[in-house]
């Protein structure tokens, strides 16, 4: 019997076996990983997942629907379930816990809540080796949008100086039960090796970020001001008179070395 999706947990169920079938297909799980499952729900992706892996870790927080989906997994494959808010989990000390280098996630994730779970994710980026997520499409496009574009944004700035960012493919309204308003998109995230990850305060990086898209039509110079002047921004050779939406991640990470000189 299918479980009454829930509102208040932005549920939208994914029944699209083709489109299952290509998100296993992507993850292409080993023997050796150690997966974990976000927002099983009904298991749609769980029970495919756990026959081609053996073995999954789910996180899931309403309680409604673990009982079912212990009882469709018992036949399956060995489905650890762990009732939690996912972000409240620590993914760091899941992998240490567990003796794994790296975790690889996966789910189809709660829209309205689906960037505060990417930036939890990145948080612990260093125990994870790859990200498989269905999200609303424009997040996706917002994800892996280039400096220019309409909707590169903090999102976007954030991400790519964490990960790789990778659009899939996109999955229609009808693919869910029940539909959703919007169109959605797989993604494929692969955290950035130590060697190309930047080296400025992630603190001054996010105030930087933040401020210079909050309000995305002023110049630099005037959207900046709280945190760095005009010189403080030519320092990081950038054109105090550009607009956020033209720089890169790399320009952003120059401006956020010099905040503590300009202060």
């Amino acid at each position: 019997m299918n479980a009454r999706p829930k509102k208040s947990f932005g549920q939208h169920f994914l029944h699209d076996r083709l489109c299952i079938e290509r998100i296993v297909a992507a993850i292409a799980p080993r023997d050796e990983d150690f997966l974990v499952e976000i927002g099983p729900g009904e298991g749609a992706l769980t029970l495919p997942l756990l026959a081609a892996a053996g073995k999954l870790t789910a996180i899931e927080l309403d309680t409604d629907l673990i009982p079912a989906l212990r009882a469709r997994a018992a036949t399956v494959g060995e489905l650890h379930i762990v009732h939690a808010d996912v972000l409240k989990v620590d993914f760091t000390a899941m992998a240490h816990s567990h003796g794994v280098p790296r975790l690889r996630l996966a789910g189809n994730l709660p829209y309205y809540i689906s960037s505060p779970i990417l930036f939890h994710c990145v948080e612990h980026a260093a125990a994870i080796e790859d990200m498989h997520f269905m999200l609303q499409k424009e997040v996706v496009d917002r994800m892996a949008a280039a400096p220019g574009s309409k909707v590169y944004g903090r999102l976007s700035v954030m991400l790519q100086l964490a990960c790789r960012v990778e659009p899939l493919f996109d999955v229609p309204p009808e693919s869910f039960r029940p539909p959703p308003k919007v169109d959605s998109a797989v993604v494929r995230l692969q955290p950035l090796p130590p060697e190309e990850l930047h080296d400025a305060d992630p603190a001054q990086l996010y105030a930087v970020v933040k401020a210079a898209f909050a309000q995305r039509r002023k110049t630099l110079s005037n959207a900046l001001k709280q945190v760095m002047d005009s010189d403080a921004i030519r320092r990081a050779d950038v054109d105090p008179r550009a607009r956020a939406e033209t720089l890169s991640p790399a320009d952003f990470v120059r401006l956020a070395k010099v905040v503590p000189t300009a202060q």
